[in-house]
């Protein structure tokens, strides 16, 4: 786990939340401080979406980004800016895959995956992004989360985030 600091809040928060780029991560909680405070819980409500919606959407156990996207936008636009906002990012199934393919890791397969995290943490004026991985497993092993700590670093730099190791 590391926690990296965002100078560039402007150039950040219109990435995530007008742009595209954070759109195929899942989303498993946001907490956004206006004049209220606001949580959605991303976990999708099987019942409410046939099988066949279902299919069709390709619904994980939480909800695309980018379907949140627009209702977290709303809440903070405006003149004013948030209180604060937490939001948490998981990889989606088939970006877990390509990460452990890419990163040439044998020892833990995406079934012993609980999630690989992004925490995205705006308070105080300061925002950092903040790594995390969890595992079904127990393993001495740190190489999912040291790689999975360079990766995020990686993705930032190729969306054009300046991001500082804390």
């Amino acid at each position: 786990m590391i926690a990296l600091s965002i100078d560039d809040l402007k150039s950040f928060t219109q990435k995530l939340f007008l742009g595209t780029d954070f759109d195929d991560f899942l989303l498993t909680e946001a907490k956004i401080v206006t004049f209220n405070t606001f949580t959605i819980d991303g976990h999708v409500r099987r019942g409410f979406y046939t099988e066949e919606e279902a299919g069709e959407l390709k619904l994980q156990e939480c909800s695309f980004w980018k379907t949140i996207r627009p209702i977290c936008f709303s809440l903070i636009k405006g003149k004013r800016l948030p209180g604060s906002f937490h939001i948490s990012l998981q990889a989606n199934h088939q970006q877990m895959e390509d990460f452990l393919t890419s990163r040439q890791i044998l020892a833990i397969s995406s079934e012993q995956i609980k999630g690989l995290y992004l925490h995205i943490r705006y308070d105080d004026g300061k925002l950092f992004c903040i790594t995390g991985s969890s595992l079904a497993v127990f393993t001495m092993d740190k190489t999912l989360e040291r790689e999975w700590d360079t990766y995020v670093e990686d993705f930032l730099k190729q969306t054009g985030i300046a991001a500082i190791r804390e």
